[in-house]
């Protein structure tokens, strides 16, 4: 068996029984990317917090919230504000889950092979 010190692996094997936990690690692990894409984005226009808040038109508190992997108060229009002004674009995509092709061919009637 190989051992693994991937955080969010761990979680996905110790919460596969247990809706509610997997449900609390996909938001934490949602919030915790949105934080560190909006800090590297940040930090890669070698912007401060307070400059970036300049820009944006509020409080350096704010930003350090945004970047802040707990925070679960992240709001499209917020991301787009960031975006502007870094010079760039919000994308967003549904994606199934793999487990959700599962459960789909599961619900769906079997075709016959015969006419």
């Amino acid at each position: 068996m190989v051992k693994t010190n991937d955080a969010l692996e761990i979680l996905g094997k110790v919460s596969q029984d247990d809706p509610d936990l997997q449900e609390m690690v996909q938001v934490a692990s949602v919030n915790a990317e949105v934080a560190q894409l909006i800090y590297a984005a940040r930090t890669q226009a070698g912007l401060t917090q307070q400059e970036l808040a300049d820009l944006i038109s509020t409080q350096q508190p704010v930003i350090a919230r945004l970047e802040d992997a707990d925070y679960e108060g992240h709001s499209l229009s917020m991301l787009q504000r960031i975006a502007q002004a870094l010079n760039r674009r919000v994308e967003i995509a549904l994606v199934p889950l793999e487990s959700d092709s599962t459960v789909l061919a599961q619900a769906l009637p079997q075709r016959s092979s015969q006419p």
